[in-house]
């Protein structure tokens, strides 16, 4: 019998939740501790906040930079958030599907139904989605509150918009409540592990037309 060497296309993991459910750093921890993971920078016409880098947290664009790259189709998905545009950049995206690299994507529920509508058979293929919920109105506050980087008014706004997200749960793959950082963390990785094994996703490497055996 020979060597069987397979290969798979890589996998668009979107990733949704309210503020405060640890979606972005779930994202961002998967794809610093595996090779084959990258997270997609989002693009963004909000002000960076404090810390905050250029290319590293988003890609902070003007309005009207912004819009011309939805013109010329340079957006996979994109939508309006808190009165300010986010989207994700094509770029960001199909080079890394098609090398076999799985692209982590933290979107809300809007930039979730988009990728979920789209018809390109690489992205449909590749496309799985995530939920996290937030066990109570009061942890969402808690962890409002542990940012520190928003006015009573803003908090106020996200737990409106937390709630009307959280009503999204059912269209999602998977979903789970969120517990401690580490149990969450658990969970990510064994939900992207096993999504990595769907032998839909899996293909012969170079030189073999078969599986040995078949």
């Amino acid at each position: 019998m020979s060597d069987l060497a397979l290969q798979r296309r890589g996998i668009l993991c979107v990733v949704s939740g309210p503020s405060g459910s640890g979606k972005t750093t779930l994202c961002r921890r998967f794809s610093e501790s595996d090779q084959a993971a990258v997270y997609a920078i989002s693009a963004t016409t909000r002000k960076p906040r404090e810390g905050e880098v250029d290319g590293v947290d988003y890609y902070f664009l003007e309005r009207s930079e912004f819009e011309a790259g939805v013109a010329q189709g340079e957006f996979l998905e994109h939508a309006e958030v808190h009165g300010n545009l986010y989207g994700t950049l094509k770029s960001e995206v199909l080079s890394h599907i098609e090398a076999g690299r799985d692209v982590l994507l933290d979107l809300d529920v809007q930039g979730a139904a988009y990728v979920r509508a789209v018809n390109d058979p690489l992205i449909r293929e590749a496309h799985v989605d995530i939920f996290i919920l937030l066990p109570s109105d009061r942890e969402l506050q808690n962890r409002l509150q542990a940012r520190g980087t928003e006015t009573e008014q803003q908090k106020a706004l996200r737990l409106l918009n937390a709630h009307e997200e959280t009503r999204h749960w059912p269209e999602y793959r998977y979903t789970f409540v969120s517990s401690d950082r580490e149990t969450d963390f658990a969970t990510f990785r064994s939900i992207l592990i096993s999504e990595r094994c769907r032998s839909s996703r899996l293909r012969n490497g170079p030189g073999e037309t078969t599986f040995p055996g078949v």
